[in-house]
């Protein structure tokens, strides 16, 4: 779907002139850090670069609505509890009240679970407002999903960017090409893997406001962003449409919404009404297919005027018709691109991926894309994912990332962070618009070991019989003489060094209850790898006794208990 921003700023501009004037005015009072250029068109500081999903954008790089905000900015909007007031601003700072509460919730759900991103839940407005007009206005259900699907045109080359179906028709209806869907226009392959439950129904619905806001707050706030830094929100504004002139429609709306809005009813939003598509219509859905243009009437060709005979006697040849004017040239084939080169991918050097929970694995996956002929591809897409079980992360906290390939067709995927869930889990790494066989790879996540283990304290440990031990153990658990937290570790009196089954005398442990108990499970080291046991008891038995400790990893400690009778003193 590729933008037409600069054709029209608005519709019944006199002259460009005029439009001209209208941006520079928006950007002087509108959008922070926002110039404009000799043409009146906006710009900014930062190169418009996509960070990518293989897609270029999370919208196929769409059509979106071209209208400005009003000059005249809105007036702060009242603080909640200050009782009814009369709604402040023009129309065009009305947000519907389902989809307002929709960014709001969003913006309070990313202020908890990314806290070091920023968003503010205008942006969330603004790009809602550039992508569908705030959901028609707000013609959506109690519940946040829109009375009819919210469609892009088809993506089929013809106006826009060329990307065949992907989901089937499950998500757009087209099982031919894509079509962006939603609120806040998410393609099918960008929602299949973004897609988020806003509204707590158990289902991922890229036509409900709730799901489509949350999705776009998370996509927006990948890689560590932090959107109060002017030139990381530019970077994600420009990931959703890769696109300037989308940059500074979306930064317009922004600045307008911060200075204020208000609450309008459902369906009764303002409507916008310029696209890039040349004003299609003003709500992007479904619409009917065109009727194909009728073929230009081909004139008839001019009567031939027989040339005059010959001395020789041959016959006449009528002269050929001259070609006939308006019959359209056959379109120019279209050069391949390089992601229609790729043949296959093949694995570039990619190690085992081994890590202990919670840490980063020191391995990368690192892909080639090449030809037939096996020459390496650069300037490809490629998209690695993380499927399975598992609660591991790329950098930065997502399970999706997107590569191009280098000079040399390789594209090394974002180090992989391990969660605390153990066992294997995959990498795949795919093409972005080439059905050609991924890759998997098999990532292993082990439980945090250790290999030494040491007590804290050189107190030696006794007791008198029917007594308790006025020390309690505590050892330290290193891994390659890094602290080891974690670890899973048992405790237990055993009958010798040489026999490690459990003692059924001597020193004990007490549960809950206050039961006796020689052997505990399910320890765990703390952040600094420490491991403190609970207070320890003798028995009437004497002697010397041992207290083994055992950790993943195969580090293990045994200390001495002694139980002995108190030293008497003779008179």
């Amino acid at each position: 779907m590729a933008a037409h921003f600069g054709r029209r700023l608005r519709k019944g501009a006199t002259s460009t002139a005029v439009a001209a004037a209208a941006v520079a005015a928006l950007a002087a009072s509108q959008a922070p850090g926002v110039t404009t250029d000799d043409q009146g068109r906006q710009t900014t500081g930062s190169e418009a670069t996509s960070d990518g999903n293989g897609d270029g954008s999370a919208t196929g790089n769409g059509r979106y609505y071209t209208d400005l905000p009003p000059l005249d900015s809105p007036t702060a909007s009242p603080s909640p509890g200050t009782g009814p007031t009369t709604p402040a601003g023009t129309a065009e700072a009305g947000i519907p009240a389902t989809v307002l509460d929709a960014y709001k919730r969003a913006e309070t759900e990313l202020s908890a679970s990314k806290p070091g991103c920023n968003l503010p839940w205008q942006l969330l407005a603004a790009i809602g407002k550039v992508e569908s007009g705030q959901a028609r206005g707000g013609r959506v259900d109690a519940n946040g999903t829109t009375y009819s699907k919210i469609l892009g045109p088809k993506l089929d080359g013809n106006g826009f960017a060329l990307i065949a179906d992907t989901d089937n028709g499950a998500y757009d209806g087209d099982s031919a090409y894509d079509r962006a869907v939603g609120p806040m226009q998410f393609i099918p392959s960008t929602w299949e893997w973004a897609g988020r439950d806003g509204n707590g129904d158990g289902a991922k619905n890229p036509n409900n406001v709730y799901d489509a806001a949350l999705a776009a707050g998370h996509y927006l706030c990948r890689f560590d962003r932090d959107l109060s830094v002017q030139s990381e929100l530019n970077k994600a504004i420009l990931g959703y449409n890769n696109s300037q002139d989308y940059l500074n429609t979306v930064l317009s709306w922004l600045e307008y919404y911060r200075k204020g809005t208000h609450e309008v009813p459902d369906g009764t939003g303002s409507l916008p009404s310029h696209s890039t598509d040349d004003g299609q219509g003003a709500n992007p859905s479904p619409s009917p297919t065109p009727s194909p243009p009728k073929p230009p009437k081909t004139p008839k060709p001019p009567k031939t005027t027989p040339s005059p005979k010959p001395d020789d006697g041959g016959s006449t040849s009528p002269s050929p018709p001259p070609s006939t004017p308006g019959t359209p040239k056959p379109p120019s084939p279209t050069p391949p691109t390089p992601t229609d080169t790729v043949d296959h991918l093949e694995d570039a050097g990619t190690a085992k991926l081994t890590a202990t929970a919670g840490d980063t694995f020191d391995q990368k996956v690192t892909v080639r894309t090449e030809t037939k002929a096996g020459k390496a591809v650069a300037k490809v897409r490629v998209r690695f994912t993380i499927v399975g079980d598992t609660d591991a992360t790329f950098t930065g906290g997502e399970t999706v990332a997107t590569i191009v390939t280098n000079s040399a067709g390789k594209a090394t995927a974002p180090a992989l962070v391990a969660g605390q869930k153990t066992g294997d889990f995959t990498v795949r790494a795919t093409v972005v618009g080439r059905s050609v066989r991924g890759l998997d790879y098999t990532a292993n996540v082990t439980e945090p070991q250790a290999d030494t283990l040491a007590r804290t304290s050189a107190t030696e440990l006794t007791c008198v019989p029917g007594g308790e031990f006025a020390d309690q153990v505590e050892v330290k658990a290193t891994y390659k003489n890094a602290v080891a937290d974690g670890v899973a570790a048992t405790a237990t009196i055993v009958k010798s060094a040489d026999d490690a089954t459990e003692n059924d005398k001597g020193p004990y442990f007490k549960d809950a209850d206050g039961k006796t108990v020689r052997t505990l499970k399910d320890l765990k080291t703390d952040a600094n790898g420490l491991l403190k046991l609970p207070k320890l008891y003798a028995d009437d038995t004497t002697g010397t006794f041992l207290l083994r400790i055992d950790t993943t990893g195969g580090a293990t400690l045994t200390v001495e208990l002694k139980v002995a009778a108190a030293a008497t003193t003779t008179p």
